[in-house]
Order: C-alpha cells, then sequence, then structure tokens
C-alpha cells in the first residue's frame, strides 16, 4: 500500500500534479470543489496516474480540506518517477 500526503488546488484550468508543497504532493484539479465532485475527481486521476482500478484509491483524510492523505493498493509506478516526467 502507498500513502500520498497531498495539497489539492480545485477549480483549475486542468488536472496536473503542480510539483511539491511543503512536504505535500501538490495537485491541481479543474473540478469545482462542490457536493465532493473535486475529491472524486482526484481519486479518478490519481488511479489513472498509478495505473490501478478506482477502487484502489481510498481518501483516509480531507474530504473538506486542500490537504489530503490518500491510499493506493496494488500500485506498481514509482511516485518520484510521477514527478520526473512533470
Amino acid at each position: 500500500m502507498l500513502t500520498l500526503n497531498l495539497h489539492v488546488q480545485p477549480g483549475a484550468k486542468r488536472n496536473e500534479i503542480a510539483g511539491l508543497h511543503g512536504g505535500a504532493l501538490k495537485i491541481r484539479l479543474a473540478a469545482p470543489p462542490v457536493d465532493g465532485r473535486a475529491n472524486l475527481a482526484l481519486q479518478k486521476f490519481i488511479a489513472d496516474l498509478f495505473s490501478v482500478p478506482l477502487r484502489r484509491v481510498e481518501l483516509k483524510q480531507g474530504a473538506q480540506s486542500r490537504c489530503k492523505i490518500l491510499s493506493i493498493i496494488g500500485s506498481k509506478v514509482d511516485p518520484e518517477k510521477l514527478l520526473d516526467s512533470q
């Protein structure tokens, strides 16, 4: 299992990794922070990045915050390579 500390910026122009923000990975999301849409968009974005089904990405903390903790089960993708490709 992989655990990610994220700083999420909803309402951006597009979904993207924006580097590091303190000790967290910064993610920009196009979805607005309304009715859980940004959280679902985040989970889908992370599932695509880590090549896992959506059901394997779980929001552990931060449903109402920009600071979130996600867990990913079963990914073989190295998170550091995602930063290098940006």
